[in-house]
């Protein structure tokens, strides 16, 4: 198969991040596409794209554009999702990818029928680290998993305009950061949690501005997700079982973790490196197009937006 071209709908700051740190072999960044005609040509410059459209449509009937990368606002995600694949287009789309399950299933089933790949850019499922970790679980090393603490605060500006606060485009900490703190806990839990517990407290917008959750299996196995928009909090991901834990700093791109036993030796393990982050999504999205990885790109990510659908359940009381 000839390189892959990729195409970029939507030009906010994760785009410009996207942009900067693409570094492929096997495929290429060249178009990107805005509703503003200029501002796709400052982009374009910006990152020496030779294509720039300003309309999306335009960009999905550009025949050498493959792949699709959404980085639109979060309640927009379903409708480009739907409009690249119909156009024929694979898509990694910024996380969270769907704003609930039945939109992801739409998305799944377009995606089958039109025998496309769809995944999420979720770095926690791409790092190399995370793949160690599963391989050291499976090993029998660790004994049973027991118990997850998830804990993601940011401080965002409390200005109920911005989009981390704006219920029109989908604001609330657990769209944003709260991915990362259930997909942190669900890439462990051997199978799939339900909510037992959860309370939020609202912004004065209505979106959810913090929020205490407790997940369980029918392993008992437990996970506590704790996420805020109004304080900082080490992102600290901790991970215990029978005969240790391990400890996680800055999870969402973690390239290290620590392993302590109940013995009291240590083990450092290390793999990747955070600062490419964006080039192992991109490279695994390559892989599983082009066949040489599985294409199980939605399996921990249908069962996140399942997750997060019950917790607004809960708060909402939908």
């Amino acid at each position: 198969m000839t390189d892959l071209q990729w195409g970029i709908v939507g030009l906010g700051g994760i785009a410009h991040d996207f942009a900067k740190n693409f570094d492929q072999t096997t495929s290429n960044l060249t178009a990107c596409a805005s509703r503003s005609q200029q501002k796709a040509e400052d982009f374009a410059k910006l990152y020496n794209l030779p294509k720039a459209y300003g309309s999306y449509d335009e960009l999905l009937a550009d025949d050498d554009v493959s792949i699709i990368y959404i980085a639109v606002p979060n309640r927009q995600h379903h409708e480009h999702i739907m409009l690249a694949l119909q156009a024929g287009k694979h898509v990694l789309c910024e996380k969270a990818i769907t704003m609930n399950l039945s939109e992801l299933q739409e998305v799944i089933e377009l995606a089958e029928q039109k025998q496309l790949v769809v995944a999420e850019a979720m770095t926690i499922f791409n790092m190399p680290l995370y793949q160690e970790l599963h391989a050291l679980m499976d090993s029998g090393r660790l004994g049973k998993l027991k118990m997850i603490q998830a804990p993601f605060g940011s401080y965002k500006d409390p200005d109920p305009t911005n989009r981390f606060f704006n219920p029109e485009l989908a604001g609330g900490a657990l769209l944003d950061i709260g991915t990362y703190a259930v997909s942190f806990a669900r890439w462990f839990l051997s199978e799939q949690p339900e909510v037992v517990a959860s309370k939020m407290v609202p912004f004065a917008t209505g979106v959810d501005e913090q929020s205490v959750t407790i997940l369980q299996n029918q392993r008992n196995e437990l996970a506590a997700v704790s996420l805020t928009f109004q304080a900082k909090m080490p992102k600290k991901g901790i991970v215990a079982f029978e005969n240790g834990y391990l400890t996680i700093d800055d999870y969402p791109r973690a390239d290290k973790a620590e392993l302590l036993f109940n013995d009291g030796t240590k083990e450092l393990i290390e793999s990747g490196f955070t600062g490419n982050a964006m080039n192992y999504e991109i490279e695994n999205m390559v892989k599983m197009i082009k066949g040489t990885l599985p294409n199980k790109s939605l399996f921990y990510t249908k069962d996140v937006i399942e997750i997060l659908d019950q917790m607004q359940k809960i708060w909402y009381q939908q």
